[in-house]
């Protein structure tokens, strides 16, 4: 299922700033977490990718310990 956005551009006197923003339900479906840090990788001109930085750590998943021989 695909989502639609639209793309924003900020014009000041000096520099412009241009803005995606993501659906609430994309950002949830993928679990993102407050100021992670992404990259976009431009493919070609008609598509892009949104990489994340690290992979993320799975909270359930539980820490195993190396028993001492």
């Amino acid at each position: 299922m695909g989502f639609s956005t639209k793309i924003q551009l900020i014009k000041r006197k000096s520099s412009e700033q241009w803005y995606v923003n993501l659906p609430s339900a994309v950002a949830q479906a993928m679990e993102f977490d407050k100021g992670e840090i992404v990259e976009w990788i431009v493919e070609d001109k008609y598509k892009m990718t949104l990489k994340r930085d690290k992979p993320k750590v799975s909270e359930n998943k539980k820490k195993t310990t190396k028993k001492p021989d």
